[in-house]
């Protein structure tokens, strides 16, 4: 591998957080980012080499990328992969992770076929096309379960879940569109790995605890404190799905632990809000990863530097406003933490603005969880 001024460039479908901190990733190393984004002047726009106007399945929009660049990538899973295969043929010009990998990701009962052919331990579930199967679906598997859309869900978005009887036709109703139904794990935590494929090589990180609310993430806690037995288990699932799928890039794959056991939930094939935390608590953050992953460059090592914990700043808005945080000061003078704005414009009600990220080799998890906790009480977007 020669590195010369003029490095590579990766295209990038999506230009929000994920590909703000490819970015920023990216420039350190000798790589350009071009990213595309429906949003005029998206979060990725200050640190990237340039933005293209244009939805993530927008055919145009992903030619024209591919146009600019030697390696193409996404960081949502709206993109379209016929239109990034069409593209690549075009121009010849590699997507990372390959579509086939994001065609299966994009639709939950697919993913969750392939994972259980491949025995992959995996949550009951049943598709539903209408309120009678799910009806049909519930008597098997009982309540409370939970009702995805099989496409385009996210952060919580498209899972609604049904606690009795009375609320099925509520929920499909919020569905609109195809479904699947899942039987209720009585996990004790969610957990997640952020596992990265690269040529000819496979890594996996420490395994997070998260603390999710109203099915949004708020917390990750490296590492996730569970017996390292569990943790290696844990490692070992997500190594069996890495073998499942297929390009190079980074993943992230959410986990129940139940009873020492783990079993799949879901699959990213990018990186991964949960693992934010390699920024400054990893070697090699997730981040580096998919670049040099994407490219075909060796690797960075996946251990960590200490413990960590990551903390969400989400809209604590009750409507749409400017975004302006209060209380930066707090976060700025503590000496473990640091802080992540992603230079989103507008506050939502929940919405992800940026993440506070703690590290200290010394520190115990929970004492590192009780501070960001704290720091949580000073900053807000509603003031």
């Amino acid at each position: 591998m020669q590195l010369t001024t003029d490095g590579p460039v990766v295209g990038v479908v999506g230009g929000g957080q994920l590909g703000r901190m490819l970015g920023e990733a990216a420039a350190p190393i000798g790589v350009d980012v071009v990213a595309s984004d429906p949003t005029p002047e998206p979060p990725a726009a200050p640190v990237v080499s340039d933005t293209l106007h244009g939805d993530f399945d927008d055919p145009d929009t992903i030619d024209a990328l591919a146009a600019r660049a030697d390696v193409l990538t996404y960081e949502i899973e709206l993109a379209d992969p016929d239109a990034l295969e069409r593209a690549s043929e075009t121009h010849d010009v590699p997507v990372h992770p390959a579509p086939d990998t994001l065609r299966m990701i994009q639709d939950k009962l697919v993913q969750k076929r392939h994972l259980r052919e491949a025995g992959i331990p995996v949550p009951e579930f049943r598709a539903v096309d209408d309120t009678a199967e799910l009806k049909e679906a519930l008597q098997e598997l009982g309540y409370p379960a939970m009702l995805k859309a099989r496409e385009g869900g996210y952060d919580g978005r498209g899972n609604v879940p049904i606690e009795s009887p009375g609320g099925v036709e509520t929920a499909f109703e919020q569905i609109e569109g195809k479904a699947m139904v899942e039987a209720f794990v009585p996990f004790e935590r969610e957990l997640s790995v952020i596992g990265v494929r690269g040529d000819d090589e496979r890594g996996v990180f420490t395994p997070g605890e998260n603390v999710h609310e109203e099915e949004i993430l708020r917390e990750t806690v490296v590492p996730a404190r569970v017996p390292e037995d569990v943790r290696e288990r844990a490692k070992s699932v997500a190594r069996e799905v890495l073998d499942l799928l297929s390009g190079r890039g980074v993943f992230g794959i959410e986990l129940f632990e139940t009873d020492g056991e783990i079993s799949v939930n879901e699959i990213a094939p990018r990186p991964h809000n949960s693992g934010h935390w390699t920024i400054e608590g990893a070697r090699t953050s997730q981040f580096e990863q998919h670049i040099r992953a994407v490219l075909g460059w060796p690797l960075g090592a996946t251990d960590r530097r200490g413990r960590t914990v990551t903390k969400n700043l989400l809209g604590d808005v009750a409507e749409p406003r400017p975004a302006a945080l209060d209380g930066v000061d707090a976060i700025l003078s503590s000496p473990t933490a640091n802080l992540h704005w992603y230079g989103k414009r507008e506050a939502r009600p929940l919405r992800k603005m940026g993440h506070v990220t703690l590290t200290d080799a010394r520190a115990d998890p929970d004492e590192l969880l009780a501070d960001a906790r704290e720091l949580h009480t000073h900053w807000s977007f509603d003031s």
